[in-house]
């Protein structure tokens, strides 16, 4: 089949605390308005990937929209899970089986960490004793790690906080959209040292919802070209430092799966980090962006630091990083937390993107989620 898969699409439900709606409501507000944005109606739709991990099965929204028949595919892949749905949409649209599908995810967790156990991911339950099955501790290990290899401050995690909180802003479905000054997050209480309070995302409520169709169709529809170039998903290889991963070769390579999804997603797309003209990075916690910006190929490791502190990262910036706010503004719904960074690209390539729209028109944007046990997934876009 020829051509490109292409965005048609879009829906999102706020992110943040919605008292009163389940995380399918969300859900399923994000999938009325994407139909919306698409112009077309559910009948329409021939297939869906739906992903969720705490709110219930996705494909049960066919109740609520409509009892089509449609083949509706439930995906489970940790924080990864809607960046997974995504993978599988656009797969089932370039095989040339379908012309339009959906990906959507959304979630309603409990307020307070994560709390998975060592057996659902086949783990000794020491690792749990030792206290690694609890994110904030783990991800507080490995960026002191980091820090220490490779010269990053305790300053640059607050400024990577600090611009998240300012691009929320103007960022409507955002959760936290007051700005924080630095040294409010540097003198705020410590959760996992190096990270105080407002260095860690919160996990949330929301819902998003991506229509797909081939170049043919969306020509058919009449929308804007925003073509999905590239969409990898990866696993883990030896060696690699990861969450819910019981054990790390010192002296491994330096091979991760995020190293090994970007680099296959920009060999499918044709180009390089340094045609990326926005990103959204995963962000769980104010070290994830910046251990993710060397990981992508934006920057050397430890490059962070002056990127940060020259505001490179900024929207005006050489590379705008988490126009809306990232996870640590939105929170991590984990089903929609992955459809909300390619939403928000949609958004940026659209021109759409009000007070947080990137300058110069953008015509490429890459996304990265990354999750437990070690997997990650990436997108490039391109106008």
């Amino acid at each position: 089949m020829s051509g490109d898969v292409c965005i048609v699409g879009i829906g999102i439900h706020p992110f943040g605390r919605t008292d009163g709606l389940s995380g399918l409501d969300q859900g399923v507000a994000a999938v009325r308005t994407a139909l919306a944005d698409a112009g077309i109606e559910w009948p329409d739709v021939q297939f869906a990937y739906g992903g969720s991990d705490s709110a219930g099965n996705p494909d049960t929204m066919v109740e609520r929209l409509g009892l089509t028949g449609v083949q509706f595919i439930n995906v489970r892949n940790g924080c990864a899970a809607g960046g997974s749905a995504l993978f599988s949409a656009q797969m089932a649209i370039k095989s040339g089986e379908f012309e339009i599908g959906m990906a959507v995810g959304f979630d309603k967790h409990p307020r307070g960490a994560f709390n998975a156990l060592p057996s659902e991911y086949n783990l000794p339950e020491w690792y749990g004793d030792a206290g690694y099955m609890i994110t904030t501790q783990f991800f507080a290990n490995k960026i002191t790690r980091y820090m220490h290899e490779h010269g990053i401050s305790q300053t640059s995690l607050a400024r990577v906080a600090n611009k998240a909180f300012r691009n929320a802003v103007h960022a409507d479905h955002a959760w936290r959209r007051e700005p924080v000054d630095i040294q409010t997050i540097l003198d705020a209480p410590l959760v996992s040292d190096p990270y105080t309070k407002y260095m860690f995302c919160s996990p949330a409520e929301g819902g998003v919802a991506l229509i797909l169709a081939s170049e043919k169709k969306a020509r058919e529809l009449g929308k804007p070209l925003i073509r999905l170039k590239a969409a990898a998903m990866r696993t883990r290889p030896p060696g690699s430092f990861e969450v819910f991963a019981p054990s790390i070769d010192i002296g491994g390579g330096k091979a991760t799966a995020t190293r090994i999804a970007s680099a296959d997603a920009f060999r499918m797309a044709g180009i390089g980090p340094e045609d990326i003209a926005v990103a959204q990075l995963q962000d769980t916690e104010a070290g994830a962006e910046i251990m993710h910006m060397a990981e992508n190929g934006f920057c050397a490791d430890g490059d962070q630091e002056r990127w940060l502190a020259e505001g490179l990262t900024e929207i005006s910036g050489k590379l705008p990083v988490n126009t809306d706010g990232g996870c640590l503004a939105c929170g991590e719904p984990i089903g929609a937390s992955g459809l909300r960074q390619v939403y928000e690209n949609v958004v940026q390539l659209r021109g759409d993107g009000g007070g947080r729209q990137v300058p110069g028109n953008p015509k490429t944007a890459f996304t990265h989620v990354y999750g437990a046990p070690g997997v990650s997934a990436v997108t490039i876009l391109e106008r």
